[in-house]
């Protein structure tokens, strides 16, 4: 591990490119990111060959990095006994409304889902268990633990199998003749430039949180008070994008319904503790819906209905916590106490006891996350994209929705396997040293334009994207709706933002990572809005709502939506998929 770096304002920076020290690092497997797909790729690959060298490049530390650094209260995924990997992906496609879903990677996925949880279990998660020794369950599919250690548990293992370069952001990939060799990053407290060059590269980076401006509105560092982890902004999407990898189903982005003004989880009170859903007037929301399946609707309706109650005029909207026990409320705030503890002080500072006033909730800001929805690399069953030699992990897999904590990891092991196949023979190339100092140029340049340059700040950058994606690209504040012009409006203005990156400039290293953070989160913004204009239909209200296509359109759209950047030209094209139902049963039901 790294020694603790000096002050950030005390450390000395770069005056021109010939100071930025440069640091090659060979190595077997690299692993871009260290959440948790990342670290079962580690103690994986390092299982299939012991002499494998591996290495993870980690933009924060490792001990509390990614989705899973503040804890969880539960494994959203793990098979009950007498139900089958098959009634995992019925059910998961059922949770998009029929589909389309990649059953082939969900079907493999949900082979190695419960060991992968066992896994945790084995290393020390503390998984809830009945009197009688099995599983607890608070739902259907899913298990509670006590997972305020969840992550320093898997960082552990990943510590003892691979070689972790903390305080490393990714900012490219290394190339070679279209094949992916590698990657490279800034470090972000030593000012160093890192080359990873590698036989095989699995990304693990997380989703894409702080693309649109959350409702609160909070100008804060990290990127408002949102549900998601607001430092995943989608670094390995936009470094797989620009080398020309194929991005699928984008449109299906995730919006759930949170606590208000705090934006914690929902599930935790309305599965956990059954509590249910109401408007202003005191009617039951889901009920309304009941010939979409009522409580049991797919998690799109579910997440869009309360927000419908507030266009319609009916909100605000609760969990109605009122009249539930005491002992009951207490072990709720308890179990909020493993995933987001300051919701309880939330709570306490508004001098409010869910016993005797409901929680109020409301529609999160859209994200990209392909551990819960679709958005991510279109991958072959190994999980590489279609870049050679770069695999997929975690969020950043697409086409396999409802993988969660325990899915995630399942796929850093399928990840690894197919990395160590792929790499069995293969020797590591010559550096390209043009390629490394056109990279380096790129990531320093906001930094070494000069304190007296008269440019844009990341966050000013950042900001106006924010509330272009929002207004144009349906954000909260537009109930998640768009159409075609808002989308053209959209990418015109991201067209200019892009066009703007030679007047980002920073004073520090910190905000250096910001701005090569903020380019990459216009260009998965760039990809996004494509996919919402290319699905010109309503597939999933709330997640992807188009006002000029209001209607569902089998006939047109039962497929998936892809997009392929040119690293040459850099130009977009959007295409489809067809949808292959692997696994028998109807589509349309649960």
């Amino acid at each position: 591990m790294a020694n603790i770096p000096a002050p950030r304002a005390t450390r000395k920076l770069p005056a021109s490119l010939a100071d930025v020290e440069t640091v090659v690092v060979d190595c077997d497997l690299l692993i871009i990111g260290g959440g948790n797909a990342g670290c079962f790729v580690a103690v994986e690959a390092k299982k299939l060959d012991p002499d494998c060298k591996v290495v993870i490049m980690e933009k924060a530390e490792i001990m509390r990095s990614g989705a899973t650094a503040a804890g969880m209260d539960a494994i959203n995924t793990y098979i009950p006994p007498g139900k089958t990997p098959e009634d995992l992906v019925r059910w998961s496609r059922a949770q998009v409304g029929g589909g389309p879903l990649r059953e082939d990677l969900a079907l493999s996925n949900a082979r190695e889902l419960n060991e992968a949880v066992d896994d945790l279990e084995r290393w020390g998660l503390p998984i809830l268990r009945n009197p009688d020794g099995s599983i607890k369950y608070r739902g259907k599919w899913d298990i509670s633990i006590h997972g305020e250690q969840l992550k320093p548990i898997m960082a552990e293992k990943a510590v003892e199998n691979a070689e972790v370069y903390n305080r490393v952001a990714g900012t490219a990939l290394l190339m070679d003749q279209g094949r992916c060799v590698g990657a490279m990053g800034l470090g972000v407290r030593d000012g160093k430039f890192y080359v990873f060059r590698a036989k095989a590269t699995v990304c693990s980076t997380g989703g894409a949180g702080t693309l649109y401006k959350s409702y609160t509105a909070d100008s804060t560092d990290c990127g408002s008070q949102i549900w998601m982890c607001p430092y995943c902004v989608g670094s390995g999407y936009a470094m797989g994008f620009r080398q020309g990898a194929e991005l699928s189903s984008l449109e299906q982005r995730w919006v759930a319904t949170r606590t208000k003004d705090f934006c914690g989880p929902v599930d935790t009170i309305s599965v956990g503790y059954k509590a249910p859903i109401i408007n202003c007037k005191g009617e039951k929301v889901m009920a309304r819906y009941q010939h979409l399946g009522g409580d049991a609707a797919p998690r799109f309706i579910r997440a869009n209905a309360p927000m419908e109650e507030w266009l319609q005029g009916r909100g605000p909207t609760y969990c109605d916590t009122r009249g539930m026990a005491p002992e009951l409320a207490h072990a709720m705030m308890c179990d909020y106490l493993n995933e987001r503890p300051s919701f309880v002080l939330f709570l306490a500072s508004r001098g409010q006891d869910p016993v005797k006033q409901p929680i109020e909730i409301f529609g999160s800001d859209p994200y990209i996350m392909g551990g819960h929805t679709m958005g991510g690399f279109w991958v072959d069953l190994a999980r590489m994209t279609t870049v050679p030699g770069l695999f997929a992990a975690g969020e950043t897999a697409g086409g396999n929705p409802n993988k969660f904590v325990g899915g995630c990891a399942a796929e850093g092991k399928l990840a690894a396997r197919g990395a160590h196949a792929y790499m069995s023979g293969l020797e590591l190339p010559g550096l390209d040293q043009a390629q490394v100092e056109a990279e380096k140029a790129r990531v320093f340049a906001p930094l070494l334009r000069g304190k007296d340059f008269d440019g844009v700040r990341p966050r000013e950058m950042k900001e106006r994207l924010q509330r272009l994606m929002d207004e144009y690209a349906g954000g909260s504040s537009q109930f998640y709706r768009t159409n075609e012009e808002r989308l053209d409006y959209a990418l015109t203005h991201i067209a200019m933002l892009q066009s703007q990156f030679g007047f980002l400039k920073a004073s520090d290293l910190h905000e250096l990572m910001q701005a090569n953070e903020t380019m990459d989160r216009v260009d998965v913004a760039e990809a996004v809005v494509h996919h919402l204009k290319a699905r010109r239909e309503t597939r999933w209200a709330g997640w992807q709502t188009r006002m000029d296509y209001p209607e569902r359109d089998d006939t047109n759209f039962d497929c998936f939506v892809e997009t392929r950047r040119d690293p040459a030209t850099g130009e977009v094209t959007a295409f489809t998929r067809p949808y292959e139902q692997l696994v028998p049963g109807d589509r349309y039901t649960a």
